[in-house]
Formats: structure tokens, C-alpha cells, sequence
């Protein structure tokens, strides 16, 4: 025999391997797992293996690892697997590690649809296994495309509907929005507490019969035991909480439990195999000592720790909200530069219209002057040309008289002197008429430089203006102010035909048996006043009804399959997990021990 034993234990984030000695119990090897893991909350757990006849078999604590049917590999394969559930995952779970670790697991169960999801609750748990690995939804971080290699929904649900992988992460990345601000430990609570409402978490099923040979279901839960039909695992038909039952025991196939009720006959079932009535018995007794516990006074561990993870969660809590403090802090800067930023673009730009206006007006100026100069020069001319014409007409009148004296002086024929003279005085009026014509241009135009004159003078005031208004704009912008379930169907049937019968018939008339302790315990029936979490979280509910509403329209109503038509029937009726808990456990103990028998 080798001095030490190589083993590999997988966990749900991680993969260890170390060795140990042959002689080595179960539960030295894991506590050993533990302590490298830093678990402690170490009652849920234990170490599960495929045994050397093909059974997934719990590690026994008491005896010694290599006693037990493992496989004799070069290198021992276990998985550190929760073995109980807690009735409420915020109260109980204290460590992040227990808490994650469950996480994980519970996810898995319901990817892997070995607990039953509704479409509605899957997309919203997958907006929180979103939150838990990524954390809070940046659109500048989480890029189109970041979900693409991620299994986000259980397979039935993506069949079911008539939705594209990007349509799904479309919707799930909406929701991932949602849970802003919220710690990846966190989103893996809020992701537990909506999947302890789902009616297959945490139950562990088995296949049994009456004594009526009926083929029923038994589940083992944290709560008690419950007894469903064949073909329905959503809603069991009878229960019975832990604090009624005062033993459990079976011989080979025959298992009895005998109530407190001493009014009450014993509660009889047969399971198929002596191995499956030997798990059922160490479930019971792992189940109801801790529905105990919890009913009574904490430890002054769990105390402890309790206390511990309060001190962190608040360190943590106040280092998040100093955070919190501190990105509102700088986004208050971010804002209160980019107004700045604003501001001064506005500055600049009213700057850039005063200069716009400035040239404008210059230009216009200039336009002024050059039209006046152009109406001075014109003015010259007119002024030349009169004097010109006015010269004309002097020297029309000195040859008038000129020809009036040679019409004295000489003798000429009267008609041609006074052709001469008619031509004369023709021509004198056409030189009066264009002089006259001249005259009243060159008022016309005397005005016209005269308003030009008023025009240059109005644009010379509105130009000082102008710089005036200019040169009075500040020149810079103020400064800133700073500021699970192993929900295992256990139908073991294929491999049963395997085992040796000799390992039965040694062990057939043997009897096991377990005595449960009742008392000292605070409020038996506690769980039957819980409400969902839907119930609870009004925000919650509606974002539920939301994707059911949404999902509804893209469903393909031919691919419901049976659990599918028993969950939409449960929610018709308004029945839940808690309130099918308190109808089955109505009447005393005989009146459901008969119900059972009659199934």
C-alpha cells in the first residue's frame, strides 16, 4: 500500500489536489478540504464520489476514505457538494463562501433543469449570475456581444421560444442594467432567494410505494418530508414537517417512520434498494438536525461568525458607500466641467459673432465711404458739365447780340436775318431747356451726397457702438468652485440490476434506525407563515410579470412540456410553494398517514 493517497476534489469554482494518508477518515479528508477553502459553515456539505458499481454516493465521515467503495485510481476523484439546504439562504448562509459556493451550485441545478424554472424567473436569475460575475452594467465596459459565450438559460427555455441568442442577451443585458450599484455578493443572495421559492429547490426525490404498490415520489427537503404523484414533482400531495416525527427506521425495503402522534399509526413506504433507503436515512437525520438547530439559540460559533460576517458585510457596506461617494463626487466634477466646458464654448462663440459683426460693420462702412466718394466725384462732374453748358449759353447770348448788332450794322435781307435769328433763338432755348434739365441733376444729385453724408455719419455712431460693447465683454470664464438543489431524481433503476445481490442478502434483515429529538425547539411550524420573495418584493413582482408578459408573445405554446402545464396551472389557481406547504399539512398526523395509504 502507497504511504499516501493522491486525490483531486473539485468544488463548484475550483479544482484542488493534494494526499493524504491511507488511513484517513472521511472526515479528516474533508476538513481538510475545508480549512483550504476557508469554509466553515461545513454542515451543508459533503464529499460526493462515483463508487466502484457506478453510484453517485455521499463520503462516509466516519469511516476511513479507502474502506469505502471508491474507485482505486491512480488519483481519488471527489466533488464538494452542498448536502442540505437552508430554509431561508439571507438568515442562514453567513460566509460569502458558503454563499457562493451555493450559488453556484443552484445555478447548475437549474441550467442543468434538475430544478424546474419558470421563463420568467430564469431570464431574471440570469441578469443576477450577469451582476454576480460582472458586476454593475457599464455601456462603455459590457460592449454588444459580452454575453456571447456565457450559459445563461436552462435548455427548455431556449427552445420554447422564438428568440435569437443576440434577442436573449439583448433582454438580459436590459436587466443586468437594472441591478446598478448593487455587490456581486450581493446579486448571488438575491439570485438564492428567488430560487428557494421554486418548488423542486432543495428536494431530494425518491422513487417508493405505498402499500398499495402505487409508484410514488418521496421528497426530503429542509422542511420535512413530502409525498408527491408519479407525474407531478412541482406539488406534493401530503407532508410532514420534521418536528412530527419522532423515528425513522427501515428493514431491507421496508422503511418506517413513527409519528409523535401516538394516536397515529406508523407511516410506511418501500423503496426499492436497501442502498436508496440508507441515503433516504442519513438525509432525514442531516435534515432534521438542522431544522433543529435552527429552531434553537445559536452556537456560540455560528454566533461568532455571524457576528464576524456582520462586521464585514458593514466595512464593506461603508467602503462601498465612501465609493459611492466618491464616483457621485466626480461625476458632480464631470458635470460641472463639461458646463464649464459649455460655458466657455458659448464665450467664444458670442465672441466670435461680436467680431463676425465688427468686420461686417467695417465692411459696410467702407462700402459707405466708397459710394460716397463715387457720389462726390459724380456730384464734380455735374457741376462741370452745368458750368460748361452755362458757358455755352453766355457765348450763345454774346453771338445773339453779336449777330443782333451785324443785323444793325449790315444790311441784309430781313427774312435771312430773321432766319438767322428764329435759328438763333431755337437753339438758345434748347441750351435754356438742357441747362434747366442739368440744373435739376445736379440737385438731385446735391441731395443724394447729402444723405450718403447723414448715412456715413449714423454708421460711424453704430460702428463706435460696437467696439464699445466689445471691449466690454469679460475676457475669460469665471474660475470653477471646487467641489438543489441537489435535486437528484435518484431513479437508480438502470444501475440497480448491477449490484451484487450478495451485498442485499447480507444485509436484508438487518435493521437501521434513528431516533429524531423533538423538544426545546421554538416554533415548529414556522415556515408555514413564509411568503415568497415575489410576494415580499413588490419591485420584484413586477418585474416578473413584465417578462412573463414579454416572453408570452414569443412563446411556442406546442413545446410546454408537463412541469411547464402543472406550474402555469399552480399559478391560475394562486398557489406557491408555501401555500401547498400549509394545504398539505392540513388534519393531524392520522388523517394524512390514511390520506398516504389511499393514494
Amino acid at each position: 500500500m502507497p504511504k499516501t493517497v493522491n486525490v483531486r476534489v473539485t468544488t463548484m469554482d475550483a479544482e484542488l489536489e493534494f494526499s493524504f494518508h491511507p488511513n484517513t477518515t472521511g472526515k479528516q479528508l474533508f476538513d481538510q478540504v475545508a480549512r483550504t477553502i476557508g469554509l466553515r459553515e461545513i454542515w451543508y456539505f459533503g464529499l460526493q464520489f462515483i463508487d466502484a458499481k457506478g453510484f453517485l454516493t455521499w463520503l462516509n465521515s466516519e469511516k476511513k476514505v479507502m474502506a469505502q467503495e471508491v474507485k482505486k485510481e491512480t488519483t481519488l476523484q471527489f466533488k464538494l457538494r452542498a448536502k442540505f439546504y437552508p430554509e431561508d439562504v439571507a438568515e442562514e448562509l453567513i460566509q460569502d463562501v458558503t454563499r457562493r459556493l451555493f450559488f453556484l451550485q443552484v445555478k447548475e441545478d437549474i441550467l442543468g433543469e434538475d430544478i424546474y424554472c419558470p421563463p420568467e424567473s430564469a431570464v431574471l436569475l440570469a441578469s443576477y449570475a450577469v451582476q454576480a460575475k460582472y458586476g454593475e452594467y457599464s455601456k462603455s465596459v459590457h460592449q454588444p456581444g459580452y454575453l456571447s459565450s456565457e450559459r445563461l438559460l436552462p435548455k427548455r427555455v431556449l427552445e420554447q421560444h422564438k428568440l435569437s441568442k443576440d434577442q436573449w442577451e439583448e433582454r438580459i443585458q436590459v436587466w443586468h442594467g437594472e441591478h446598478r450599484s448593487m455587490l456581486k455578493e450581493e446579486a448571488m443572495i438575491e439570485y438564492l432567494k428567488i430560487a428557494q421559492d421554486l418548488e423542486m429547490y432543495g428536494v431530494n426525490y425518491f422513487e417508493i410505494k405505498n402499500k398499495k404498490n402505487t409508484d410514488l415520489w418521496l421528497g426530503v427537503d429542509a422542511l420535512g418530508l413530502n409525498i408527491y404523484e408519479k407525474e407531478d414533482r412541482l406539488s406534493p400531495k401530503i407532508g410532514f414537517p420534521w418536528s412530527e416525527i419522532r423515528n425513522i427506521s427501515f428493514n431491507d425495503k421496508k422503511f418506517i417512520i413513527k409519528p409523535i402522534d401516538k394516536k397515529a399509526p406508523d407511516f410506511i413506504f418501500y423503496a426499492p434498494r436497501l442502498r436508496v433507503n440508507k441515503r433516504i436515512l442519513q438525509l432525514c437525520m442531516g435534515n432534521h438536525e438542522l431544522y433543529m438547530r435552527r429552531r434553537k439559540t445559536d452556537t456560540i460559533e455560528v454566533q461568532q461568525m455571524k457576528a464576524q460576517a456582520k462586521e464585514e458585510r458593514l466595512q464593506k457596506k461603508m467602503e462601498r458607500d465612501q465609493l459611492e461617494s466618491e464616483k457621485k463626487k466626480r461625476e458632480a466634477m464631470e458635470r460641472e466641467k463639461e458646463q464649464m466646458e459649455r460655458e466657455k464654448q458659448d464665450l467664444m462663440m458670442k465672441l466670435y459673432q461680436f467680431e463676425e459683426t465688427t468686420k461686417r460693420a467695417e465692411k459696410e462702412l467702407q462700402e459707405q465711404l466708397d459710394r460716397a466718394m463715387r457720389l462726390e466725384e459724380e456730384r464734380r462732374r455735374v457741376e462741370q458739365e452745368a458750368a460748361r453748358l452755362e458757358a455755352e449759353r453766355m457765348e450763345a447770348i454774346i453771338a445773339k447780340e453779336e449777330l443782333a448788332r451785324q443785323a444793325e450794322d449790315q444790311i441784309k435781307s430781313q427774312e435771312q436775318l430773321a432766319a438767322e435769328l428764329a435759328e438763333y433763338s431755337a437753339k438758345i432755348s434748347v441750351l435754356e431747356e438742357a441747362k434747366r434739365v442739368k440744373e435739376e441733376e445736379a440737385e438731385t444729385w446735391h441731395s443724394k451726397a447729402k444723405e450718403v453724408e447723414e448715412n456715413l455719419i449714423k454708421t460711424k455712431e453704430e460702428l463706435h457702438i460696437v467696439m464699445s460693447s466689445t471691449n466690454s465683454t469679460p475676457a475669460a470664464a469665471p474660475a470653477s468652485s471646487s467641489s438543489s438543489s441537489s435535486s437528484s431524481s435518484d431513479s437508480e433503476s438502470e444501475h440497480e440490476q448491477s449490484e451484487e445481490h450478495s451485498e442485499e442478502h447480507s444485509e436484508e434483515h438487518s435493521t437501521y434506525s434513528a431516533e429524531l429529538q423533538t423538544q426545546d425547539i421554538n416554533d415548529h411550524h414556522q415556515e408555514e407563515e413564509r411568503l415568497t420573495e415575489a410576494e415580499k418584493n413588490q419591485r420584484l413582482q413586477k418585474q416578473l410579470m413584465a417578462l412573463s408578459s414579454e416572453l408570452e408573445d414569443a412563446r411556442d405554446q406546442n413545446k410546454k412540456t408537463a412541469n411547464d402545464l402543472l406550474h402555469a396551472e399552480n399559478v391560475r389557481v394562486g398557489r406557491d410553494k408555501y401555500k401547498t406547504l400549509r394545504q398539505i399539512r392540513m388534519g393531524n398526523t392520522k388523517q394524512r398517514i390514511d390520506e398516504f395509504e389511499a393514494l
